[in-house]
Formats: structure tokens, C-alpha cells, sequence
């Protein structure tokens, strides 16, 4: 397949950037039209297709499986490649060997893509000087270096076998490209200017610093350029960091490193609050200009290039900061960044970071008929887009790579049953319709897909992924073979071709096919941190032998490589089943990949018809099973034959969430305007319930008392789409006229057991200023809780009272639908009191909301009733002070009674749990006149190990607040004082978690409060994770339309049908909804509370 494009190419098109396989003619730049960027973006006038082969030459040239002659035949065409390269561009130096027959180096009238020119020129070019000089394994290659001296004195060199003697003309190649690209890199920003021409730098960016000065700006005389785009993407810009290091490490010049990784780390700081980064970015104002994220298109190669730079440098030899001589012709002012942003690890952590963001944002799981991603909001994680486009299948290899081999192999199989069904993969395809998407029907040879294969069967040596590879290379040779090469596909689904065979087909996806069937290929089996570039191209940082450029200067390891903490690893490959080979092919949840690409739908043709046909006589390489493809029209196991289906295969229930709509009946003196939905800080708050609709959905666990998580959230209102860690708000004037407090079917109930106890604690970055008092601070903090914090801080403690049956989806979704709209605003805004002191001396605050649970037993005493802390506001600000601003912290106070001034000037005690027990310490606090002054509560600190939280919850573990494993203080004697007399007035204790992370946040803390939970029971009943924040009061009537028979409405709750609200009630469909849901004659329950329902 690769020499088939490889020799039509060198017929046809050298030294052209590319082929045409239709008409076998080169494919050039589109000057006429300057505009067309889809091609001129990447063809830059420079033998394109010959740079990006020469490593998979090399590759093919270190086959074990190949034949000694065929071998000898790629490294033949490796050697004549390089030489016919050097022959047009010259071979890169200052002297007279630099002419070549087009350009002397790269200097020609190109303006090109920076991010395209860096992963197929750059990359390529240093790709094959590393197996060039050894540092790549090529087999049957071993390279003699020999000094000879010729104009510039001395020089090593290796002499091939075509009688061409190679000194490191590839790598001065890739200096001269790299040296042309730097002035797209002089931005404020870091962040590169998307094109640059190869001749005359950025004259067509007018804000550039090059041309600020009109004596040596790069604008030519009198030149009047158009305005010229200076919105980059996410993954041009942070995607150059292998290429440039290895440029740098090769030559001693820091330059290029430096600017690729102040434009990876610009990016990266760019990011959103929820941690995922945008598509498309100005390079100037390091504004983002797209709101929609994803893991395809514009953003792909970003997270590729974090994971792969950690493997690059770990462990890497670094070029001595001594070295200062760099190219002229530059400018740039790339800076060194901090120690922390150039380490290994701090990529790693980068990658985790938004591996982490992508599974909560954008990841839909099993719920979704089967694994996949979409495009979301760049701020919200809102749902914006239902597609994917085949850069995204990228996403398995990275994965598997980092070790999720399980997420990978979920991701995969769907991209195979797309392959299956289209017989490629469309450029990009609609989850919802099960259709391409907008007209991208075309597939141009990309590797993602294979390249994917390739690691995944590397990981797992699973023969099902060596079918899968089976399957696309029968479909490729059966649909793009053309008699001048490779030809890409114009529409999958009929077949129509394109003429153009695009570098990346023989630089990228010949190369990891080759791969795949090849296990005992040296790359396959080398341990070392080489990395493939995003174009496929191999790549490993030098050691001290491998510098040639008498500029270079490479120094010892920097330091032993050590392993990251939070570095996946690949786990051990799945066992398969008894009498069976491939685990992957007895998967349960096969067959739902296939379902959601609807492969089942998909007629069988009974004739394939192929261009290979009428050539298939004469050709040796062309047999019938080729043209005859593995059948893509069946569903399971799609490329396996027979004998590796397990004979017991089967899958397991399709279980897709239901969703449904709750809408509130409009009230005819209400206009639904712009401003009944605001949109703010943290979601959106609702002016007015008249007319809305809550979408509701089950898709995410959130915590519950039970560890059910099984929940409904609010995912649109009035087709506003909502994120994961979106909030509801709601003023209390928006719902006080709906329900009355004397409501008898209703009742809120306070939480007996779980309270929240709210700290203010000094920022970490400032600490307490020097002379503040203890009062509590009101001032702003952007400290805001998290959802997490807040749904579990809404749990409804555990009570005697049980229902006999699991509550219905319909109680569900609305007991999940009014926990999300837990922060109520007051109902008047109190005006802002001027502060006595500048605004700055005042200590920035943070507040923080930790679980606390009461005690039981004959000691156990009420809280007092005080006013109640307040919960964070829309913006996530804090609201009012806190009842208690003096703290008292100290041990386990076990041995002897505490001194009569601490109880009498604090009013908050916190000790530590453990050695003696709970009555023990409180009999060691003397006896103490009841004053506001005096102390009010006791805090008892547990151990974090007491608290034994599991390690798949680290944020528990971090924080200290989780409230799953606190176990409720037993104090089983009535509580006395140090000289045994009954205690006249109890002393308020509760205990929280977190150990010493927990008793710092005290000792730090400038005041502390009572946040009271709450339930609500309806005629009794107690509703699962319904809780009540603030002052929050329920709305009394909330009907919902259905058909007056007791099975519709049995069906509607198991979110088969939508569920409308409509005015009115009927006395029919109460009766049922009284038997269907609570169990009780509708005697048993007034009308307003099944109106309410």
C-alpha cells in the first residue's frame, strides 16, 4: 500500500507538495486563490509528501517481518529521498552547498499554517535525522560516523551506500523551517500567529511587534496587506512542544522550546473554570472566540501533546542555558518560564487535569446506550453540540496510552461500528440522528482511527483489534486504490472519490497499519521515552554522541527519571472467556455501540462494487477478498470470523435514563419576557415560574444518604441548556405566594442527626493580617462550594420511616429537580455598608461549609436556637456574619479540666477525638455561668484515618468534609462536671471529620456558624434526597398532563412519554396518581397534595 502511493508520487509529483492518484498529476498550492486555506494551509512548496515519508521508510526499512530485499528496498528509498531533498533545498548551512535547485533552504514565497509546517516539515525532517544518526532504531542500518575536512574545516559524516556522505543536512533543514516560523510567535500573548509566510515573515499582521518600527518592520514598501485573521485554535498553538524541544536539544538553541511552551502553558491558562479549554482563541488578545469545547477538531492534538510531552522529558538531557547563539533572522521574545511549568510532571498533571474535566463535562457513559462525547460549553459544560468528527478517534490511543485501557476500549468499539457501517469514518457524524452531520461526508485517508487500533492492540494483544485492522485495510484497498496512488473518499456513503492523496496517508496511516501487523517491529518492543508526534513521526530526545551541529552543546541527565503519583498505568489485558480468544469480542455492551451507530439497520448489499475489479487480473497484490471486504453490515462481532465468538456470547439490557419535561402552567397576568431567566455567576436564577419547563434527566450520581445517587437533574430550562455543576436559583418572592406555611400536607422537618457547620478561615495566600481582631468578616471571597458540597450537604438524614416500594422515576425526578434549587436570595437586598478602612486591609476570607453530625444518648444536649447561617448568594459570595467569632482549639483534653477563662471567653471549643471518651472530655470543661460570651458548642475532631474514606473519593480525603463515613458520638451518661455534679446546663457537642487538615482550618478560623438541614414529609411520607436550604418553601401545585387511564400514567413515570402540566385537575387521574404513587386511598390525601404532584 505505501509504495503503491510512495513511487506514484516520485513519478508523478516530486518535488510538488502532493498527488493527485486520479489524474496523476502533482497537487500544488491554490495561488490564484490565497484564500483557499484548506490547501494552501498545509502545502507550502517544499516537497510536503517526501518529508512525511521519509520515517515510514525508515520504519518499513526495520521490519523483521519483511524479506532482507525489501528492507534493503526502503532503506534504498530512505538514502535516495534524503538526497533528493538536500538536491532541491540544499542542505541547510551558510556555505555554497546551501543553493539548492528550487530554494536555498526553505526560502520561498509560502504563507503557510505554523501549527501544519511544525508537525509535517519540522517533525518529518528531525524524525529522519534521528534514524539518519542511530538514535531511532532502522534496521540492518548502522551508521559509521568519519571526519573529513572540506571548505569549513572539519566535519562527521556518514557515508551511504548511493555514495551520498550525510553531516546533518536534515537537522539544518529543520532549523531553517523552524528559524522562518519564530516571528509568528511575537505576541503578547505567547500565543503564535496561525500563518506565516516562509520568505517574509508576519507582514500581513499589522499589531506585530516586527512592524511597529518602519525602518526594520517585515512590511515591504508601499505593501498594503487585507486584514488578516488572528484567531489560532487551542491545538495549533499547543501543539508544537515535541517538535521545538527536540529541535532545541538537537542544537543547543533553548529558543524554540521556550516559545512552544509559553504558547502550550498561554493555553492552558486560559482555561475555563471547569477546567476545559475553547477551539478557537485570538492570538493577540488571548481572548477565546468560541464558546464550544470538545475533544476533535481545534482542541485535539492540545491534550495529545501534554500526555506525550511528560514521556518526552522524562528523564530527558537538557541543552546548556550557556548557549546563546541563535538565529538571526529572530526576534522573538519567548521567555523562560517558571521552574514549574517546564517539568515533565507539570504536562502530566495538565493531561490529568483535563481528562478529569472531559469525563464530567463532555463524557455521556453507559446511561447513553453506550459510552461517548459531544460538544459542550466552553463555561457551563452545557451541552452544544450531539457530534463527533474523526479527529476525535484520536482519543482511544491517548487513552490507552495513559493508562484507561477500559475508557479506551469503550470509545473504540463505537468508532468501529461507524467504520463498519460506512466502510470509513465520515468527517463528522451526528449521535442523535444517527447521520453525517451537516454534509461532512468525506474521509481524506485520516489515521486517527487506526492509530487508535494500534495502541489498543498493543496494550491488550486482543486479536479482535488485528480484525478491526483487517477490516479498514480491505476497505481502503477496495475503495481509494487508484492507478496513481491513494485517493481519498469525497462521500462514504456513495463511494464518490477525491483527487488527492494528502501527506499524512503514507506519513501517518500506512505507518501505524504496518505497526499493527508487525509485533516484533523494534519501535514496538524499544524502552524509552520516544513518543509519535501528532503526524505519526517518531520522536526521542538525543543523547550527548548524537550532537552533530558544531553549535551544540548537550549536558549530563538532569535527573533520574522517577515515576508521577498520578500517572496512570496500563492495567494487566482482560483474560478472555473459556474456549475463546478475544475478551473484547465477548464484551457485554457490544452490541450498544453497534446500536447507537444503528449498524443493525443497516441493509446488507448483496455486490460490492470496487475500482480494484478491472485491475484485479493483472495485479499480484490484488486478490478478490480484497475487493470482497468483510462484511460491514453486521452487528456482532462485525470483523471476527466464527471461531473467535464465544459460543455463550450475549449482551447485556440496552437501560438508556429516562427524560422527561416538568412545566409549570402559565399565569395569564404574567408575560414570559428576556428577564424571567438571568443567567449568573454559577446558573441561572428564575424571575417567575409562570410558563416554565424544567428538562429533566438521569444522567449523573449525585450523593445521597443511601449511595443511591440514581437521581434526575435539571438539564434545560426552556431549552436553556444547563452543565453538570450548573445551579437553580430561585427568590423567595417567586414561589411565597404559592404555598402557605400552615399547609397541613406538607411539612419541613429538621435534620436530627446532620448539620453543616460554616467557617471563616484567612486565604492561604495572605494568612491573618497582623493585628485583626476575631469578628467575622463579611467581606467577598471567590472561594465558592462546590456541587458536590452542596448536594451532599442536601441528604436527608436517616429515618425510621421507609416507603414499602423504591420511589417512582416521576419522585425521583422532582425531588432531584427542587434539591438542585437549593440557594434561595433573600427577599430584599440589604444595602452595602461603607467600610471604615481602605478596602484593602481587610484579609481576603474563604468560607467554608463542613458536615457535622450531632450525638445521641443520655448526655446529648440541643443545639441552641440561634440565628442560622446563611448559604452562598448567585455570585457564590457569602451571606451575613456568623454567630460565633471566638475559637478556642486544643487537644484531646483527657487528663485534666480546662481553665475557667477559656469556657468563659470562647464560645466554640474543638478538641480532638480519641483516647478517652466523648462524656470524658466534656466532664473535663468547668462549670460556667450561661453568658452570650461563654461557650456555646464543642467540635470534636475525628481522625482522618477514623474517617477511612475510600480512595475512589480523593476529594473527601482532601478536604476533610465527607460526611459518608461520620459515625454518630455515643454519649451515654448524663453529663457532669469536673467534680461529678449533674450539669445544670448541657453542653451542645458535635463531631465533624478531616483530622488535622480540619483542626488547621479552626485554628484559623475567624468565626463559625449553624446551618440547620432540612426535609420535607408530604402526609407523612418522607421524600428520598428532597431537602430544603435556607428558608426554601415548595411550590403547592404542580399537575401534570396525562391520559385519565392508570397504565398511560404508569407508563409516564417510566419516562416513556413527556410529562406536561396543563390547568385544571381531574378527579380520575388524581385517584390514580394517589394509588400509583403514594399507595393510600385518595381519602387518606387531601387534593392540594395530589395537585402538587
Amino acid at each position: 500500500m505505501f509504495y503503491h502511493g510512495y513511487e506514484n508520487y516520485i513519478k508523478h509529483a516530486f518535488p510538488e507538495d502532493e498527488l493527485r492518484p486520479l489524474t496523476c498529476k502533482p497537487l500544488t498550492r491554490d495561488r490564484a486563490n490565497p484564500a483557499h486555506i484548506e490547501l494552501n494551509d498545509a502545502l507550502g512548496n517544499y516537497s510536503l509528501t517526501l518529508i512525511d515519508s521519509l520515517s515510514t521508510l525508515a520504519i518499513l526499512a526495520s521490519s523483521p517481518s519483511a524479506g532482507s530485499d525489501r528492507r534493503k528496498r526502503a532503506l534504498d528509498y530512505f538514502q535516495t529521498g534524503v538526497a533528493a531533498l538536500v538536491e532541491q533545498y540544499g542542505d541547510g548551512s551558510d556555505g555554497p552547498e546551501r543553493k539548492g535547485a528550487r530554494a536555498n533552504g526553505f526560502d520561498v514565497d509560502s504563507k503557510v499554517q505554523v501549527f501544519e509546517t511544525v508537525i509535517r516539515g519540522v517533525g518529518g525532517l528531525l524524525s529522519a535525522h534521528l534514524f539518519a544518526v542511530g538514535e531511532l532504531p532502522m534496521g540492518g542500518y548502522t551508521p559509521s560516523w568519519s571526519r573529513t575536512e572540506d571548505g569549513d574545516g572539519l566535519r562527521d559524516q556518514i557515508q551511504w551506500a548511493n555514495s551520498f556522505n550525510y553531516n546533518g543536512q536534515l537537522l539544518r533543514l529543520a532549523l531553517d523551517l523552524a528559524t522562518r516560523l519564530l516571528p509568528a510567535f511575537q505576541t503578547a500573548t505567547g500565543i503564535p500567529y496561525p500563518r506565516v509566510n516562509l520568505r517574509d515573515g508576519v507582514p500581513f499582521y499589522s499589531n506585530s511587534p516586527l512592524n511597529q518600527n518602519a525602518e526594520t518592520g517585515s512590511c515591504r514598501v508601499g505593501q498594503q496587506s487585507a486584514v488578516e485573521l488572528t484567531e489560532t485554535c487551542s491545538a495549533g498553538a499547543g501543539s508544537l512542544v515535541l517538535e521545538f524541544t527536540t529541535l532545541s536539544r538537537l542544537t543547543g538553541l533553548p529558543i524554540f522550546e521556550q516559545a512552544a511552551k509559553r504558547a502550550f502553558w498561554s493555553i492552558w491558562e486560559r482555561r475555563s473554570a471547569i477546567g476545559l479549554i475553547g477551539s478557537g482563541i485570538d492570538a493577540e488578545s488571548g481572548q477565546w472566540t468560541s464558546p464550544y469545547t470538545g475533544i476533535g477538531a481545534g482542541i485535539d492534538s492540545f491534550f495529545e501533546y501534554a500526555a506525550k510531552s511528560y514521556i518526552l522529558l522524562s528523564g530527558a538531557y537538557e541543552t546548556d542555558p550557556a548557549t546563546t547563539d541563535i538565529p538571526s533572522r529572530t526576534t522573538s521574545d519567548a521567555q523562560e518560564l517558571p521552574g514549574s511549568q517546564l517539568g515533565a510532571e507539570d504536562f502530566l498533571h495538565v493531561w490529568e487535569a483535563s481528562h478529569s474535566a472531559i469525563t464530567r463535562h463532555l463524557r455521556r457513559g453507559d446511561n447513553f446506550i453506550h459510552p461517548h462525547y459531544i460538544q459542550g460549553d466552553l463555561y457551563t459544560g452545557a451541552a452544544r453540540g450531539f457530534w463527533f468528527d474523526s479527529l476525535s478517534a484520536f482519543y482511544p490511543g491517548l487513552l490507552t496510552l495513559t493508562g484507561k485501557v477500559e475508557e479506551a476500549t469503550q470509545a473504540h468499539l463505537l468508532l468501529t461500528a461507524l467504520w463498519t457501517r460506512y466502510s470509513a469514518l465520515p468527517e463528522r457524524w451526528s449521535v442523535t440522528s444517527g447521520s453525517i452531520e451537516g454534509g461532512l461526508n468525506w474521509w481524506g485517508g485520516r489515521p486517527e482511527f487506526i492509530e487508535s487500533t494500534y495502541y489498543l492492540y498493543r496494550a491488550t494483544k486482543d486479536p479482535w483489534y488485528l480484525h478491526v485492522g483487517e477490516m479498514v485495510l480491505r476497505d481502503i484497498k477496495r475503495r481509494c486504490w487508484a492507478k496513481c496512488g491513494w485517493a481519498g473518499i469525497q462521500d462514504v456513503r456513495t463511494g464518490e472519490r477525491s483527487d488527492r492523496m494528502e501527506s499524512f496517508f503514507l506519513g501517518e496511516t500506512t505507518k501505524y497499519l504496518m505497526l499493527l501487523f508487525d509485533p516484533d517491529h523494534p519501535l514496538n518492543n524499544m524502552d524509552s521515552s520516544f513518543v509519535f508526534s501528532t503526524e505519526g513521526h517518531p520522536l526521542i530526545l538525543p543523547r550527548p554522541s548524537a550532537s552533530i551541529s558544531p553549535r551544540t552543546k548537550v549536558s549530563r541527565l538532569r535527573a533520574p527519571y522517577t515515576e508521577a503519583k498520578d500517572m496512570g498505568t496500563c492495567s494487566v489485558p482482560p483474560s478472555p472467556l473459556p474456549f475463546t480468544l478475544s475478551a473484547t469480542a465477548a464484551r457485554r455492551d457490544v452490541f450498544h455501540a453497534a446500536n447507537l451507530a444503528r449498524l443493525h439497520l443497516m441493509p446488507k448489499p448483496e455486490n460490492i462494487e470496487s475500482p480494484l475489479v478491472e485491475y484485479s487480473s493483472d495485479h499480484p497484490s490484488i486478490s478478490m477478498s480484497d475487493v470482497r471486504s468483510p462484511s460491514n453490515y453486521t452487528y456482532f462481532p462485525w470483523t471476527l470470523p466464527p471461531e473467535l465468538v464465544p459460543w455463550n456470547a450475549t449482551c447485556s439490557v440496552i437501560t438508556p435514563r429516562p427524560t422527561f419535561d416538568i412545566t409549570f402552567p402559565s399565569n395569564p397576568s404574567t408575560v414570559l419576557s428576556p428577564g424571567t431567566l438571568q443567567r449568573v455567576l454559577n446558573g441561572i436564577l428564575i424571575n417567575s415560574m409562570s410558563g416554565i419547563r424544567f428538562g429533566m434527566i438521569q444522567d449523573s450520581s449525585l450523593s445521597t444518604e443511601d449511595g443511591s445517587g440514581d437521581l434526575f437533574r435539571v438539564q434545560a430550562i426552556n431549552n436553556i441548556l444547563l452543565g453538570k455543576d450548573e445551579k437553580v436559583f430561585l427568590p423567595r418572592e417567586v414561589i411565597s405566594d404559592s404555598v402557605s406555611p400552615q399547609d397541613p400536607n406538607f411539612e419541613r422537618v429538621r435534620d436530627t442527626s446532620i448539620l453543616d457547620l460554616v467557617i471563616d478561615i484567612h486565604s492561604p495566600s495572605t494568612g491573618p493580617p497582623t493585628g485583626s481582631s476575631s469578628n467575622t468578616s463579611t467581606a467577598a471571597h471567590p472561594n465558592v462550594p462546590t456541587t458536590e458540597d452542596i448536594l451532599a450537604a442536601a441528604a436527608v438524614a436517616s429515618t425510621d420511616m421507609t416507603p414499602d416500594a423504591d420511589p417512582s422515576p416521576i419522585l425521583l425526578a422532582l425531588s432531584s429537580l427542587f434539591a438542585q434549587m437549593h440557594s434561595l436570595l433573600p427577599s430584599a437586598y440589604p444595602p452595602a455598608i461603607p467600610s471604615a478602612t481602605p478596602p484593602s486591609s481587610p484579609a481576603p476570607l474563604i468560607r467554608k461549609y463542613i458536615p457535622a453530625i450531632l450525638p445521641t444518648g443520655l448526655g446529648a444536649a440541643p443545639l441552641p436556637d440561634v440565628e442560622e447561617a446563611l448559604g452562598p448568594d448567585i455570585a457564590g459570595n457569602p451571606q451575613g456574619t456568623l454567630i460565633y467569632s471566638t475559637v478556642h482549639v486544643t487537644d484531646i483534653n483527657c487528663d485534666t479540666p480546662l481553665s475557667a477563662s477559656i469556657v468563659k471567653t470562647h464560645q466554640v471549643l474543638v478538641l480532638r477525638r480519641g483516647v478517652c471518651s466523648f462524656s470524658r472530655k466534656l466532664q473535663n470543661i468547668p462549670s460556667y455561668a450561661p453568658s452570650r460570651a461563654a461557650l456555646q458548642l464543642v467540635i470534636i475532631v475525628s481522625a482522618a484515618e477514623d474517617d477511612d474514606l475510600p480512595e475512589e473519593n480523593p476529594r473527601s480525603k482532601e478536604d476533610g468534609v465527607s460526611e459518608d463515613h461520620l459515625i454518630r458520638p455515643l454519649l451515654d451518661t448524663t453529663q457532669t462536671t469536673p467534680k461529678g455534679l449533674p450539669r445544670r446546663n448541657p453542653i451542645p457537642m458535635v463531631m465533624v471529620g478531616g483530622g488535622e487538615t480540619t483542626m488547621e482550618m479552626f485554628r484559623t478560623a475567624t468565626g463559625v456558624g449553624v446551618k440547620r438541614r432540612w426535609r420535607v414529609r408530604a402526609r407523612g411520607w418522607r421524600w428520598e434526597i428532597l431537602s430544603l436550604l435556607e428558608y426554601a418553601q415548595i411550590p403547592s401545585r404542580l399537575n401534570m398532563k396525562s391520559n385519565t387511564s392508570r397504565e398511560t400514567l404508569m407508563k409516564a413515570s417510566s419516562g416513556d412519554r413527556k410529562l406536561q402540566s396543563f390547568k385544571g385537575s381531574c378527579s380520575f387521574w388524581r385517584d390514580q396518581a394517589l394509588t400509583s404513587l403514594f399507595g393510600h386511598k385518595r381519602q387518606n390525601v387531601s387534593p392540594r397534595a395530589i395537585d402538587w404532584v
